[in-house]
């Protein structure tokens, strides 16, 4: 069925629907990932988004049952060049286009994403309505100034009660604040020895504190971070108790929790190649990112925190510090899904500072006996 793609600026692009073809009113972004489609759509943080993927070619190694990021994808739409529905793959178990359409995904391929990826490189990140073939531009451009982008994606994502990760018991204790958290995640803390206790965005820190971790993990999520008033209260009443590490979302709820600021990029980072710098040593490693907001630098002038990492695309900030109270957060994706390992050891360090706090509190309860 042929559908159509109408943007804020008045372009008009059609091409074929798959998955749900369903209306939709979403924030259009691009992913320049060349492999990965399966996790970018299951990746909490593009809810309400439809992503344009930059690979010319989708859907041809299918879905695999292993390789979800959540269990109920809610990104808004995938925008592809071509659309493969016949995928080769030992591994595959559906198609693509058969697991958008079971939950409410809209697809639209036969799009010339080379041009649509240049005019959101010129005009930034917008609203675009996906839309039948048949709705006029003047029809598409009225719904698309009344949308008005919801504030509760996070809300929507986060699991609703605490759940607990099972196997044997770790040696480390963390609580993950779930604002939208890919399960790379919890396989990158659990295959390190921590025994993983996820609790919804809005827990309280008093709740938080009851669970008696060793360290608390931020996660990824879609939004703006300060739509999340409540998150940053709660992290900001942890600082100090224990080691704190953020990614992404987590990353900025962390800056915010000290008093820095945050700003939206024009257009975001989002792909699997984004050269990043590690100030502490000096080392440059290949990223995965996924978001539309940074960290601005020089609110963090006014703040205990350090940068630790650069962008070396833009000269964003993408890692920061406060070795004082043992908190530290990266704005991109250590755990990959999709995207390069580089940077995994950043989940050694978090544990090797809680090993450290576990000895001192082993060598002060050997004294004390």
């Amino acid at each position: 069925m042929e559908r159509k793609l109408i943007l804020e600026d008045g372009t008009v692009l059609t091409g074929q629907g798959f998955g749900a073809l369903e209306e939709k009113v979403l924030e259009i972004v691009f992913n320049t990932s060349m492999v990965g489609y399966q996790e970018i759509l299951s990746d909490p943080s593009y809810t309400d988004q439809a992503v344009v993927m930059t690979y010319p070619l989708i859907g041809n190694y299918g879905m695999a049952a292993d390789d979800y990021e959540t269990n109920v994808p809610t990104i808004g739409a995938l925008i592809v060049h071509e659309y493969n529905d016949e995928p080769s793959n030992f591994r595959s178990v559906r198609t693509l286009g058969d697991v958008m359409h079971q939950y409410g995904i809209a697809g639209i391929s036969g799009i010339d994403t080379r041009k649509l990826t240049r005019s959101i490189r010129d005009l930034g990140s917008r609203k675009v309505l996906l839309t039948d073939a048949e709705t006029s531009l003047e029809a598409g451009l009225e719904k698309l100034r009344a949308y008005v982008p919801p504030k509760d994606a996070v809300a929507r994502v986060s699991c609703r009660t605490a759940w607990e990760t099972q196997g044997p018991p770790g040696r480390y204790h963390v609580v993950a604040i779930d604002c939208g958290m890919k399960q790379n995640i919890v396989r990158f803390l659990t295959k390190r020895g921590c025994h993983v206790t996820i609790v919804p965005w809005d827990t309280s820190a008093e709740a938080i504190t009851a669970l008696q971790p060793d360290g608390i993990f931020i996660s990824n999520g879609p939004g703006d971070p300060t739509d999340v008033p409540q998150t940053i209260r709660t992290v900001r009443s942890l600082i100090g108790q224990c080691p704190i590490f953020g990614i992404c979302l987590g990353h900025q709820i962390l800056a915010l929790a000290y008093g820095a600021r945050t700003y939206k990029l024009k257009f975001g980072h989002r792909g699997g190649n984004h050269p990043v710098k590690d100030l502490m040593t000096g080392k440059i490693e290949m990223t995965s990112q996924n978001h539309s907001y940074a960290v601005d630098l020089e609110s963090l002038k006014h703040t205990p925190l350090q940068v630790t990492h650069i962008n070396l695309l833009d000269g964003t900030v993408e890692g920061i510090q406060c070795e004082r109270d043992q908190a530290f957060s990266v704005q991109y994706h250590p755990e990959s899904a999709p995207g390069p390992q580089d940077s995994a050891h950043l989940f050694g360090h978090f544990i090797r500072i809680m090993e450290s706090n576990i000895c001192q509190k082993e060598q002060i309860s050997k004294r004390s006996s």
